[in-house]
């Protein structure tokens, strides 16, 4: 298991150095001299803590800490200022901008060393429960929940260039007669199975597989155009198929099927993400409308104009 990373930010090299002397054996430790410079570093480095100078030359503690917490990427980082000014005053003004704890210096290397391993561990369950309130219990994929968050993140981050962006939506054809055929727990195995074979279909980190409820799945595809997007739906509808799940009373295949629909679109500033995920819905029912077990497909624009294929 890696270690946990902290960010040291301050202008004084010696302190920077004292302060690794105490961590190093725990902690993955970066550091920064300046404001600009740690802003820099936590977006690239995305440390687990840090640990902030009050006083510092150009962008001063209280700014980064601002400016940290503005960010959804960075805003759950903790932050602990370090600082000797001891002063009531500016440690409130660090409590209300988001930090969440105070060391003195000099340091006491058993307190920093106490402190950080508290709140270190705070954000590891803290992180914990966030990732149980987006990933569905039975599969291990993201929920619908995530899916729809992160649809809406890499709309508005592809709008700024334009790029393409493609939804998968599907469905296990005649699921509600496997239940009734082989019970319901029967039926669970089929659906976790079914996730596994997403899994492995999807193959690019950027991709995002989600349960989207029931017996439905989707797979978000950043920078996937329409044909980029309809090779994935293929390599899906074949993983699942070689899985080779019974079903005896479907009527298109001995075998579970899904049914499949893709939607993509080059992403334009404020488009609603709701677009793609209708419009990948509505290929799916043209998929189940025309004999199921089939890919449907479709590039829609950012008016209400699509055309289907």
């Amino acid at each position: 298991m890696s270690k946990p990373t902290i960010l040291i930010v301050d202008d004084e090299i010696s302190n920077i150095e004292i302060m690794n002397a105490v961590l190093e054996d725990d902690y993955e430790v970066c550091f920064a001299t300046s404001g600009q410079q740690a802003l820099d570093v936590a977006a690239a480095a995305q440390p687990d803590l840090v640990l902030l100078d009050v006083l510092m030359p150009g962008l001063d503690g209280f700014e980064v800490c601002r400016q940290l917490k503005a960010d959804h990427l960075l805003a759950d980082i903790p932050i602990i200022f370090t600082t000797g000014l001891g002063d009531t005053e500016d440690e409130m003004r660090g409590l209300s901008l988001g930090a969440i704890d105070y060391v003195t210096k000099p340091i006491q290397p058993a307190i920093l060393r106490a402190r950080v391993g508290n709140h270190v561990e705070l954000k590891r369950l803290r992180d914990q429960l966030a990732a149980m309130a987006v990933t569905d219990a039975l599969t291990g994929l993201s929920n619908r929940r995530h899916l729809e968050r992160s649809l809406s993140n890499e709309a508005a981050r592809l709008g700024r260039t334009g790029d393409w962006l493609s939804v998968i939506m599907l469905d296990i054809d005649f699921f509600k007669q496997f239940n009734d055929t082989y019970g319901h727990p029967a039926g669970d195995r089929c659906i976790t199975m079914v996730a596994s074979a997403l899994t492995r279909a999807v193959k690019r980190a950027s991709d995002l597989p989600a349960r989207y409820g029931g017996e439905e799945f989707a797979c978000i595809l950043p920078g996937a155009d329409p044909r980029g997007a309809e090779i994935v739906a293929q390599e899906i509808r074949l993983q699942i198929q070689s899985l080779n799940i019974p079903h005896e009373r479907s009527q298109v295949s001995p075998f579970i099927t899904v049914s499949i629909g893709v939607a993509s679109a080059r992403c334009l500033p404020n488009m609603s993400t709701d677009r793609w995920i209708a419009e990948a819905d509505r290929q799916l029912y043209i998929s189940k409308q025309e004999g199921r077990n089939r890919i449907s497909t479709t590039e829609f624009k950012g008016q209400d104009e699509y055309c289907r294929t």
